[in-house]
């Protein structure tokens, strides 16, 4: 994959994000993951632990599309309480490092009043882009 990061030199650097990132190659895309298991049960409530739990489960299906997790280049991120996402972004980027890496795709984050699985508090979706 051909991959540069989009950052105009005047502007302030970004911590835990790219402002934007062009690529080539294949897409693969994952639909938004949260923070249940393979079996689609919650072992937990916690922000960090959905969060961790989410980026496995992004982890697991860009392997099956033959991705790794530096090959993300975009990321969306739903949640359901911005001030704990705020609150506990230090445990975040732990588990972020953790699991995918020091790789910063363009990011976006949202706050929404609900996700579709009531006891879900975090989603996340992601583009990636491997090389052909």
């Amino acid at each position: 994959m051909t991959r540069k990061v989009l950052q105009p030199p005047e502007w302030a650097q970004p911590r835990g994000y790219a402002n934007g990132v062009s690529a080539t190659g294949r897409l693969v895309f994952v639909a938004g993951q949260i923070g249940w298991n393979g079996a689609m049960q919650f072992e937990s409530d916690d922000f960090v632990a959905q969060t961790a739990q989410a980026l496995r489960n992004i982890v697991a299906v860009l392997a099956e599309g033959e991705a790794k997790p530096e090959h993300i280049a975009r990321m969306t991120w739903y949640v359901t309480d911005r001030d704990e996402y705020l609150r506990r972004a230090k445990e975040i980027g732990a588990v972020y490092r953790e699991i995918i890496g020091r790789h910063y795709p363009a990011m976006t984050a949202v706050e929404v009043s609900a996700l579709v699985e009531a006891r879900a508090k975090v989603e996340i979706e992601v583009t990636a882009v491997v090389p052909a």
